[in-house]
């Protein structure tokens, strides 16, 4: 490889040019890793959120996960009583699995899982792109928590937030 420009520019850095290296190396590996084929840059992968994980829309909860070595996917949780049930199946498709359930079937709070079946074995995994982690006081095992808030309402209709200054 060759020497990066980091190094070329800054003499200093020379003595530490082989660890810098590798870094750069492995994060280029790393960046090859993450953007498959539906990510066509890091900015699309730091976006995967808005896709995956749980979302409400007008007519139904939808949820998708990215679990490619995943054999089968169930959604469990305090709505099922933490049992595999038939209705909470994903169907798998190209590269991710997604499960579309009525809007009656979670509720604001409830805690949640995936029970995720691969070649040889099972287990429960809290959803990669969950938005709301909780923690059980008594057991400190931690799930997953729909959270269906209402919006905040602004009381001031005029309300206007001032620009960040930043004042070096």
């Amino acid at each position: 490889m060759t020497t990066p420009a980091l190094i070329v520019n800054d003499p200093w850095l020379k003595p530490f040019e082989e660890a810098i290296t590798g870094r750069l190396e492995r994060a280029k590996k790393k960046e090859i890793e993450l953007l498959s084929d539906n990510c066509k840059s890091l900015s699309d992968f730091a976006n995967g959120y808005i896709f995956f994980g749980l979302h409400k829309t007008k007519n139904a909860w939808i949820m998708r996960e990215w679990a490619p070595n995943a054999t089968h996917i169930c959604l469990v949780g305090s709505f099922s009583n933490w049992e595999e049930k038939v209705e909470y199946v994903f169907e798998q498709k190209d590269t991710y699995w997604e499960l579309t359930l009525p809007l009656n079937k979670l509720k604001h709070k409830d805690l949640y899982k995936l029970s995720v079946y691969w070649n040889k074995g099972q287990g429960e995994r809290i959803p990669a792109w969950a938005q709301r982690v909780v923690q059980d006081e008594e057991t400190k095992i931690f799930s997953a928590q729909v959270w269906d808030e209402k919006p905040y309402k602004w009381n001031l209709p005029d309300f206007a937030r001032r620009p960040f200054a930043c004042n070096l």
